[in-house]
Order: C-alpha cells, then structure tokens, then sequence
C-alpha cells in the first residue's frame, strides 16, 4: 500500500470511504483478490484526499482505475 504521510480525515470522511471501499468490493467477481483490494483502498484515499466527498463518485473512480491498473 502506497503512504499517504500528510492525510487526515474526519470521521464523517473515514465512514464515506469505507462505504465506497465496501460497496466497491462488493461489485467484484469472486474469488476477490487482495491486490484489486488495495488497489481500490488507495485509489479512495487519493481520491478523497483530493477532495471527493460524494460516496457515488469515489466507487466509480476507484472502479475505473482498477480496471486501468496493469494487470498482475
């Protein structure tokens, strides 16, 4: 998982990425693997470090990397 050494975020913040994170997860085929996890994970945070609050936007863009991501 990459660092992310200067984010904070507000309990409001932490619970809407975690929405995104278990709703993006939960449109993926099984066996769901750990890197397509992580690779959601950090997408959100960059995301929402950048200032994304919209729990909706946060799913598809993570979704839209993963899709990018090299496959492993």
């Amino acid at each position: 998982m990459n660092n992310f050494p200067n984010a904070a975020f507000s309990p409001d913040v932490i619970e809407l990425m975690a929405r995104a994170l278990d709703s993006s997860v939960a449109t993926l085929p099984e066996p769901i693997c750990s890197a397509h996890i992580t690779t959601i994970a950090e997408s959100i945070l960059r995301t929402a470090k950048d200032g994304e609050r919209e729990v909706g936007a946060l799913q598809r863009i993570a979704l839209m990397e993963l899709a990018l991501a090299p496959r492993q």
